[in-house]
């Protein structure tokens, strides 16, 4: 089995190897592998080998080295690009709270993976980095927006690498990838200083893993009340790690489905996928039932995107107020800029009324765990999509690029039709994020091809507990399916 960040920190405390070791190892796996995936942008040798020499051996994560996601992970004095053009000569001027508890936790910082433009796509290929592609065969998209940190950790650049959530950028690229990906409770991870409530609570912070284990340690690491945070969830006292080897709860009783919430076809890989997983959990003696999803999916994303476009709208006055100067749609990718003029538009009662219609969304989430403990799922409609495959059809362009000639509703049109390939291949993650409720993608199915494709187990907000038991289940009967290195 290849070994996890835990195995890793292992090996620097007790002296089987040290830190400075690891960081070297990692840094030339990314020199060897990253010229055929173009999953890491930035690396900070020299930095990260002075800090290896200076590890907290106390530290859960001693010593391990870790790739940040390239967007939204700010660590002083390192490039903060977004992966987008406009901001390639940014450099971050503070450590976020996120990063400093990464930092904190042990880990050895070595550089940064790619991302599409501000993260609004479930693939990654930024026109400042080109495309980042898939371990599993190179033809093939790692998923994104958190892709490049996909690719990395799956190829075996490192153990561990942080990404982040806002519509399923860590469960689909771990989809598309054979990897672990949890999303976490609203509320349970840092935030700040320079962004409190990403998308409105709907964007988070975590990683990508290999283990069961290297996700719940991390989990207990990060966990944390901030008080001056908008959102905040209760401390699992316990702990995680403890928790994942605890039996599950008497009388389990898990939902799931196979139909897309927004009447896209699911591919057999993804039925496939869901059928093997209630089999293995119906011989587990765990009761599962078919159920049908009450919630309007068209409804849901519709108030995604009147979210997006004006979170979009907001960042861009922020960048237009440092720079002195309008962005102009030279500087920005055709689909960042949609979205930027679709944000134009909305008033305050558009943004009030979807926040309040969010609200009315996870209250009806909520009733599904009167009857269930679990939500299971496909994770993605599909297996990773061709990094040539034209998810925006030929005849929007035109439109795209005309843009402000179209009033509001107009434009929030050609923001749903523009992600309608993309939102087919990923339907199913965009729920959690509104919701707050923590997910999890685990990487037990592979096609006929020999790509891998998710399985997603959502639970109530603050039950991370459950689901970490489920995925090591899942684990512990040798149900993953991952790339050996």
């Amino acid at each position: 089995m290849t070994i996890d960040a835990l195995g890793q920190a292992q090996l620097v405390k007790t002296g089987i190897c040290s830190s400075s070791e690891l960081v070297e190892e990692s840094l030339q796996k990314c020199a060897q592998l990253n010229p055929q995936l173009n999953a890491v942008i930035h690396t900070r040798a020299k930095k990260a080998l002075l800090e290896a020499k200076a590890v907290n051996k106390e530290a859960l994560f001693a010593g391990v080295p870790l790739l940040l996601k390239g967007l939204g992970q700010n660590l002083a004095g390192e490039p903060a690009t977004a992966g987008a053009r406009l901001l390639q000569y940014n450099i971050a001027q503070q450590t976020d709270f996120f990063v400093r508890r990464l930092q904190q936790a042990g880990f050895i910082i070595i550089g940064q993976t790619n991302t599409p433009e501000f993260g609004f796509k479930n693939i990654t290929d930024p026109l400042l980095y080109g495309p980042a592609r898939n371990p599993w065969n190179t033809d093939y998209s790692p998923g994104g927006s958190s892709g490049g940190a996909a690719s990395a950790l799956a190829a075996g650049m490192v153990t561990l690498a942080a990404g982040s959530d806002g519509g399923g950028s860590l469960r689909i690229p771990a989809s598309f990838t054979g990897l672990i990906g949890l999303k976490p409770t609203r509320g349970r991870v840092p935030v700040g200083p320079g962004s409190w409530r990403g998308w409105q609570g709907a964007a988070l912070d975590f990683a990508l893993t290999r283990s069961v284990r290297d996700t719940a340690a991390l989990l207990d690491v990060l966990q944390v009340v901030q008080p001056a945070a908008p959102f905040q969830t209760p401390l699992e006292q316990s702990g995680f790690l403890q928790a994942i080897n605890q039996p599950l709860p008497q009388k389990l009783r898990i939902g799931y489905t196979t139909t897309s919430p927004v009447g896209t076809p699911v591919s057999a890989a993804a039925q496939k996928a869901v059928e093997e997983a209630v089999i293995f959990l119906e011989g587990q003696g765990i009761a599962v039932e078919e159920t049908t999803d009450s919630i309007a999916g068209r409804a849901l994303m519709q108030g995604y995107y009147i979210i997006n476009a004006g979170e979009t709208a907001s960042l861009f006055a922020d960048l237009e107020r440092r720079a002195g100067k309008k962005v102009t749609r030279s500087e920005v990718e055709l689909t960042t800029w949609v979205i930027y003029q679709a944000g134009l538009k909305l008033s305050a009662v558009d943004y009030s009324q979807t926040l309040s219609a969010w609200d009315q969304i996870s209250y009806a989430a909520d009733k599904l765990f009167e009857k269930y403990d679990l939500y299971l799922t496909p994770t993605t409609a599909t297996t990773a999509p061709q990094i040539k495959q034209d998810l925006i059809p030929a005849d929007l362009v035109p439109q795209m690029e005309n843009v402000t000639a179209l009033n509001k509703n107009e434009r929030l049109q050609l923001v749903s039709a523009l992600f309608e390939r993309s939102l087919a291949l990923t339907p199913f993650t965009q729920r959690a994020n509104i919701t707050g409720q923590p997910a999890i993608s685990l990487p037990t199915y592979l096609s006929a091809r020999g790509l891998p494709l998710g399985i997603q187990f959502i639970a109530r907000k603050g039950n991370e507990r459950l689901l970490l038991q489920i995925s090591k289940l899942f684990e512990e009967n040798g149900k993953f399916k991952m790339l050996l290195h």
